[in-house]
């Protein structure tokens, strides 16, 4: 799948830099459902194809990824990384919270 489309180019390129930003637009997410890994976007520099992103996963952190390592044909099958193509844009306190919200009702139903 080809992760970047030209919408979203131009939407990170409407955005800019948000590295100073306290609480970024997050343009587009990026999974790998095997791994439970999530990419949230950040920014996207089209010049060296890199991107700007909260991981979330084993760890979360803030990271930076080759985008072309992602596209690649070459990786097997469980390590497949998608695009969530129903992904709306969100500002990272709001993704925060409604994940916080979707632990607890987890919580709540295991109880």
């Amino acid at each position: 799948m080809k992760l970047m489309t030209k919408e979203l180019e131009k939407r990170f390129a409407e955005i800019g830099n948000q590295s100073q930003k306290f609480d970024p637009i997050i343009v587009a997410k990026f999974f790998n459902k095997t791994r439970n890994l999530e990419w949230y976007v950040t920014e996207y520099n089209p010049k060296n194809q890199t991107c700007c992103c909260y991981l979330k996963g084993f760890t979360d952190e803030w990271g930076v990824f080759y985008l072309p390592n992602l596209e690649s044909p070459d990786r097997p099958v469980e390590l497949t990384i998608e695009r969530d193509i129903y992904f709306k844009e969100i500002n990272l306190s709001e993704l925060i919270k409604e994940q916080n919200k979707n632990i607890s009702k987890d919580i709540e139903q295991e109880l």
